[in-house]
C-alpha cells in the first residue's frame, strides 16, 4: 500500500495537471463552437480546433510540465537554489493562463466584428474555469509542506503571531510585560473550540481574497457593453499580468512591491477610465481600494522615510 507522502504527492500532481488542462479545453470549446456558428454550423472547422487543443496539451505537457516537474521532485541543483519565486507557477501561467486569456480576447473580437450577440457571452464559464483552476495551483503550492491529516499548527500566510502576555509585576507602581509565542490550543474550557486554527484552511481563504481584485476586474469585462468595445484588450492585458504575482513566494518581500505595481496601481487607472467612459459598471468599492493602497504605499514605504516625518514630535 503506498504510503502518505505518496498519495499526497500523486493527488496534488493530478490536481494541477487538470489545473493546467482542463481550462485549455474548456476555453478552446467553446472557441470551436464560436467558429462553428460564424461558419454557418461548419463543423470542420470546430474539430479543427478542437485537435489544435488536445495537440497543445499534449505537447506542452510531455515538453515542459513533465520535465520541469521530474526537476523539482528530484530536487535538482538549478531548482533547489530558486527561494524567491515559483518555478511551477511561472510555467503554469505560460502554459495555462497565457493561452486561455489570448482565445478569450480572440473570440470577443470575432464576435464584436461580425455583430454576434449571443445570450452565453462566451467568457463566464471559461474564465471563471481559469482563474478558480489559478487560485488551485496558488493553493496546492502553499500547503504542499502540509499533511493532508491531522492538525497543521504552522501559520501558512505570514499572518499575525498570536503571543501569551505574562504580567510581571515589580513593585506597586511598575510592572513587565513579558511575551511569548503562544498557540490557540492553549486555551481550555467548553468553548476553546472557539480558538482553534489551521494553517491550511487559512491559505484557502488568503489565497481567494488575495485573487478578489483580479476576478473583478475580469467580471468587468463580461458587461456586453465593455465586452464589444475595445477596452476589454487592456483589461485582460492588466488581469495577465496581474497574475505574475502567483509566481513570488508568499513570505517575499517583494510581494508588497509586485501588489502596487502589478495590480493596485494599473486597476485604479483602468477602473476609473472605465467609470468614466461606461459609468458604473464596477463597484466604487474597488478603485477606493486601489487608491488607499497606492497611497499608503507610496506614504509608507517613501515618504514615512524623510526626515520631515521623523520628528519625535510628530504623531
Amino acid at each position: 500500500m503506498p504510503s502518505g507522502k505518496t498519495i499526497k504527492l500523486i493527488l496534488y500532481e493530478v490536481l494541477q495537471f487538470a489545473a493546467l488542462s482542463v481550462p485549455v479545453f474548456v476555453v478552446m470549446e467553446r472557441f470551436a463552437s464560436l467558429m462553428n456558428d460564424v461558419r454557418g454550423m461548419d463543423l470542420t472547422a470546430y474539430w479543427l480546433v478542437v485537435a489544435a487543443s488536445i495537440a497543445y496539451v499534449t505537447s506542452v505537457t510531455l515538453l515542459v510540465w513533465v520535465p520541469l516537474k521530474y526537476a523539482i521532485l528530484r530536487k535538482r541543483r538549478f531548482i533547489t537554489e530558486i527561494t524567491q519565486w515559483r518555478p511551477t507557477a511561472l510555467a503554469y501561467l505560460i502554459l495555462c493562463t497565457l493561452p486561455c486569456f489570448a482565445i478569450l480576447i480572440s473570440s470577443s473580437k470575432v464576435m464584436s466584428s461580425r455583430l454576434i450577440v449571443l445570450l452565453d457571452h462566451f467568457t463566464e464559464l471559461p474564465v471563471s474555469l481559469v482563474l478558480f483552476s489559478l487560485i488551485c495551483v496558488d493553493i496546492i503550492e502553499r500547503i504542499r509542506p502540509c499533511r493532508l491529516t491531522g492538525q497543521c499548527k504552522a501559520s501558512l500566510t505570514g499572518g499575525t503571531n498570536y503571543f501569551q502576555v505574562y504580567v510581571i509585576s515589580i513593585s506597586p507602581r511598575t510592572a513587565y510585560l513579558y511575551s511569548s509565542p503562544s498557540r490557540p490550543q492553549f486555551f481550555s474550557g467548553p468553548l476553546r473550540f472557539l480558538w482553534a486554527r489551521d494553517g491550511r484552511a487559512e491559505v484557502l481563504v488568503d489565497s481567494f481574497l488575495f485573487w478578489l481584485d483580479t476576478v473583478e476586474i475580469v467580471r468587468v469585462s463580461g458587461e456586453p457593453s465593455v465586452f464589444y468595445s475595445g477596452w476589454v484588450f487592456p483589461i485582460y492585458i492588466l488581469a495577465f499580468l496581474s497574475t505574475f504575482r502567483l509566481v513570488i513566494m508568499p513570505q517575499s518581500p517583494l510581494l508588497s512591491f509586485a501588489g502596487f505595481a502589478l495590480q493596485d496601481f494599473p486597476f485604479l487607472i483602468i477602473r476609473i477610465a472605465l467609470i468614466v467612459v461606461f459609468g458604473y459598471v464596477t463597484p466604487v468599492l474597488y478603485p477606493v481600494k486601489n487608491l488607499l493602497v497606492c497611497l499608503t504605499f507610496v506614504y509608507f514605504t517613501f515618504l514615512a522615510k524623510l526626515r520631515i516625518f521623523r520628528g519625535e514630535s510628530m504623531f
